[in-house]
C-alpha cells in the first residue's frame, strides 16, 4: 500500500507557484528524463507561468500526458492544446513530445501511445515527475472505474469510454509505478469528499487503487 505524504496550502496562489517551482527544477535537471503532465484545469496556471519563461533543459528531456481526451488535437478540450504554452517554450521535437495520436483511431491511438511509452522505459530515460490531477468523482488521468483498472493490467496506456460519452486514452497503474515522484495536485471545494477518502485510502476510489504499486506518492492540496 502507498504511503500518502500530503502537503497543505494556505493559498491557491501558493499551490500555483509551488507547483511552478516544482516543474521548473524538473525540467532544469540536467541529463535524460521525462515529466508527465496531468490534464484538467488546476495545473494550468503553472504551465502558463512557465510558459512565460525562458526554459533551459537538457536535450534528452521527454514530455508526456497523463491522458488524452479523443478529441482534435487543436480542441479546447485536449489536455495537450491546453498545455501549449508551456510545450511551446520548451520548443521539443517531435520524437520527445510524446502525445496520444487523436488523429488515429482510437484503439490504434492507445496502442501506438503505449508504444511510445515502452519505448521510452526501454531506452533508460527515468520518469523524474509526473502529475496526477484527482475527479471530484474520486477518478485521476482517465482511471474512473474498477473496470478501466481491471482492463488497464499488464498495459500502459488504454483506451477508455468516460461517463461523459467521450473517450479517452489513459497511462495506467503499471506505467504510474515506473514514476520517480508523482503528485496528486488538487484544488476546489468540489474535491473535498474525494480528498478525504484518498487521504483514508478507501479500495473503492479508483485514484487510490491506481498508485497502489507505488511506495510513496504525494498530495498537494488547497481546497478551499
Amino acid at each position: 500500500m502507498t504511503a500518502l505524504d500530503i502537503r497543505r496550502f494556505d493559498s491557491r496562489r501558493a499551490l500555483d507557484a509551488a507547483l511552478e517551482e516544482r516543474l521548473g527544477d524538473a525540467i532544469a535537471a540536467a541529463g535524460p528524463s521525462a515529466i508527465m503532465l496531468s490534464g484538467g484545469t488546476t495545473p494550468l496556471p503553472a504551465y502558463r507561468g512557465l510558459g512565460s519563461r525562458t526554459l533551459r533543459h537538457d536535450e534528452g528531456l521527454h514530455v508526456l500526458f497523463s491522458d488524452e481526451r479523443y478529441v482534435p488535437s487543436d480542441s479546447q478540450e485536449s489536455n495537450c492544446h491546453r498545455a501549449r504554452s508551456l510545450l511551446d517554450a520548451l520548443a521539443l521535437p517531435a520524437t520527445r513530445l510524446l502525445r496520444v495520436r487523436t488523429e488515429l483511431p482510437l484503439e490504434q491511438a492507445a496502442q501506438e501511445y503505449e508504444r511510445a511509452l515502452g519505448n521510452l522505459l526501454k531506452s533508460g530515460v527515468r520518469i523524474t515527475l509526473g502529475l496526477l490531477g484527482l475527479g471530484a468523482d474520486g477518478h485521476t488521468a482517465s482511471l474512473f472505474s474498477a473496470g478501466d483498472l481491471a482492463r488497464a493490467g499488464g498495459h500502459l496506456a488504454v483506451p477508455v469510454q468516460r461517463p461523459d460519452g467521450m473517450s479517452a486514452v489513459s497511462v495506467t497503474p503499471q506505467l504510474l509505478s515506473q514514476v520517480e515522484e508523482l503528485t496528486f495536485v488538487v484544488a476546489g471545494v468540489s474535491k473535498q469528499e474525494a480528498v478525504r477518502a484518498l487521504e483514508a485510502g478507501d479500495a473503492d476510489l479508483p485514484a487510490w487503487r491506481a498508485v497502489q504499486a507505488r511506495a510513496k506518492t504525494e498530495l498537494w492540496v488547497h481546497l478551499d
